[in-house]
C-alpha cells in the first residue's frame, strides 16, 4: 500500500520530472535564490502522516467541535442551518458540474451556462431586480462590491451604512472602501432598526449609496420604503442585503425601488460552515448592468433557432477599459450557486414560501416562549422580525451558552461581543429544522440556568 496515497506524484514521477529538467533534487530548482534569503533550516511543521494517520488526526480535531448533528442549534448571526434536500448534493456531485475552475470562455458547455442562467433568474425573481451576476465570493464581499458600483454610478465617494447591518459585513465594506478611498459613515439604531432621523441628518448630495440589511442583523424588518425615499431624494443608490429565505414571505426589495440587492446565498442548499465556502448574491437594476462585477450569462438562439446560452458580459478590468470597470473580481462561486439553484428549483415557489413561513412561525413561538421566562425579556419592544430575534438575559451570555452546551444545545450569538451597549443580550435564530420540543427544551434549560 502506498503510504502517502493522497499525494498524486510518486517518487518515479518526481525523478522523471527532475531528469527532464536536468537537476538531481528539488532543492536544485531554488539555487538562484541567494543563500542569505533562504530560511537555512527545515520548516517547523509536524512530520508527514500516512493517509490512515491523517484521517485519524483530522477526525480527532473534528470531534472537538460541537457539531450540528448531535446538538440542537439556535445560532445564526449570518450563517443559518436549513434542511438541504438530498437532491442538491446528488446534482452538484455530478462530474460535469464538479469543475476545477470558473468559466471564462463564451462558448463553454451549455449545461454550465444554463445552470448559471437559471441561478441568475432565481435571484432576480427573489429580489425583484432586473439583472443578476453569476454569484460572488460571499455575502460580505458582495456588500463591498456594491459600494464600488454605487460610487462608480454616482461619481461620489462616500457611503452610508446602517449599524443594524451585520458587523462582519460592515468590516468587509470598510476594508473594500479603504483601498478605494471611499468614506464609510455609520447610521445609528433605534429599537433595533435604522434611526431614520440620524439617516436623514447624515444624507446629503455627497452620498453614493445607503446600505441596509433586510432582515437586519437583529432579525428586524427595516422600513425599506422610507429609507429608499430618503436615499433617492439625494440621488444616492439604495442598497439592500437580503436573507434569501426571508424573501419567501417578505416583499422583494425591488418593490421598494432598490438599486442594488446583495445577500448571502448559503441558506439555499448550502450546508452551514463557519468560514465558507458560501456564495454572494448580487443583482441590480438594468441601468447598472455594465457595472456588475463578475459575469452575466444570457439566453439566445443559435443559427438553427435552438435555445442556447452564452457568456454575455464580463465588465471587469481585464475585459473593458480599466477606468470603466467597477471591480477586478474575476471568480464566482459556481458550485455553491448551483446548489442554491437546485435547492430553489426543487422547492418551487410554494415550497420556498412554506419554508419561510415555518421559519417565521417557529421563531415567533420561540420568542413568546423565551420572553415568558422571568429573567428574560425582548431587547427591542414590538419589533417585527423574521427568524431571528434578540433577548436580554439576566446573566453572562458566554457562561449561559457553556451550560446550554452541556445539554447539547448551541445557544445564541453573544451580542455584547460586537455591540458593547447590548451586553447581556443574545441573538436567537430559529429555522424550519427546530421542532417545538427543541424550543421547549431551550426554554426549560434557560429558565433552570437563570
Amino acid at each position: 500500500m502506498n503510504k502517502f496515497s493522497y499525494i498524486p506524484n510518486t517518487e518515479a514521477d518526481r525523478k522523471k520530472m527532475l531528469d527532464f529538467l536536468g537537476v538531481e533534487k528539488v532543492e536544485d530548482l531554488f539555487l538562484d535564490i541567494p543563500e542569505r534569503a533562504r530560511l537555512g533550516r527545515d520548516l517547523n511543521i509536524p512530520k508527514e502522516l500516512s493517509e490512515v494517520e491523517l484521517y485519524r488526526y483530522f477526525n480527532e480535531l473534528a470531534a472537538k467541535n460541537a457539531n450540528l448533528e448531535e446538538n440542537i442549534n439556535f445560532l445564526g448571526a449570518g450563517a443559518y442551518q436549513h434542511h438541504v434536500p438530498a437532491v442538491v448534493e446528488a446534482i452538484i456531485g455530478r462530474s460535469e458540474f464538479f469543475t476545477a475552475y470558473t468559466p471564462y470562455q463564451p462558448e463553454i458547455s451549455q449545461g454550465t451556462l444554463q445552470a448559471i442562467f437559471e441561478y441568475q433568474t432565481i435571484v432576480c425573481e427573489l429580489t425583484g431586480m432586473d439583472v443578476s451576476n453569476a454569484s460572488m465570493y460571499d455575502g460580505p464581499t458582495a456588500f463591498g462590491e456594491a459600494a464600488f458600483i454605487a460610487c462608480s454610478a454616482t461619481r461620489r465617494s462616500k457611503v452610508i451604512v446602517a449599524r443594524s447591518v451585520n458587523p462582519e459585513y460592515r468590516e468587509v465594506l470598510k476594508t473594500y472602501a479603504y483601498g478605494q478611498n471611499i468614506e464609510v459613515v455609520e447610521v445609528g439604531m433605534q429599537n433595533g432598526v435604522i434611526d431614520l432621523h440620524d439617516l436623514e441628518a447624515k444624507l446629503d448630495d455627497t452620498i453614493a449609496g445607503v446600505f441596509v440589511q433586510y432582515p437586519n442583523f437583529f432579525g428586524g424588518i427595516e422600513d425599506l420604503q422610507q429609507i429608499s425615499d430618503l436615499a433617492h431624494s439625494k440621488k444616492a443608490l439604495f442598497v439592500v442585503s437580503v436573507n434569501p429565505i426571508a424573501m419567501g414571505v417578505l416583499e422583494a426589495p425591488g418593490t421598494f425601488d432598490a438599486d442594488i440587492v446583495v445577500g448571502e446565498g448559503q441558506s439555499m442548499g448550502n450546508r452551514i460552515s463557519y468560514g465558507g465556502p458560501y456564495l454572494g448574491m448580487l443583482a441590480v437594476k438594468k441601468d447598472q448592468v455594465r457595472r456588475i462585477p463578475g459575469r452575466v450569462v444570457g439566453q439566445t438562439t443559435d443559427l438553427d433557432g435552438r435555445r442556447a446560452f452564452v457568456l454575455t458580459l464580463q465588465a471587469r478590468e481585464q475585459h473593458i477599459r480599466r477606468e470603466k470597470a467597477s471591480s477586478n473580481i474575476c471568480s464566482n462561486q459556481a458550485l455553491n450557486a448551483l446548489a442554491a439553484t437546485v435547492y430553489a428549483s426543487y422547492m418551487g415557489k410554494q415550497g420556498f414560501q412554506e419554508v419561510a413561513r415555518l421559519n417565521l412561525q417557529k421563531a415567533h413561538y420561540a420568542f413568546k416562549r423565551l420572553t415568558a421566562i422571568p429573567k428574560v425579556k425582548a431587547l427591542f419592544e414590538n419589533a417585527p422580525f423574521f427568524n431571528e430575534f434578540a433577548i436580554q438575559i439576566e446573566g453572562d451570555v458566554a457562561e449561559i451558552n457553556k451550560k446550554l452546551l452541556e445539554s447539547k444545545i448551541i445557544g445564541g450569538y453573544d451580542l455584547g461581543s460586537t455591540y458593547p451597549e447590548f451586553k447581556g443580550a443574545m441573538l436567537i435564530a430559529v429555522t424550519e429544522l427546530r421542532t417545538k420540543q427543541d424550543i421547549d427544551l431551550l426554554a426549560e434549560r434557560l429558565e433552570a440556568i437563570l
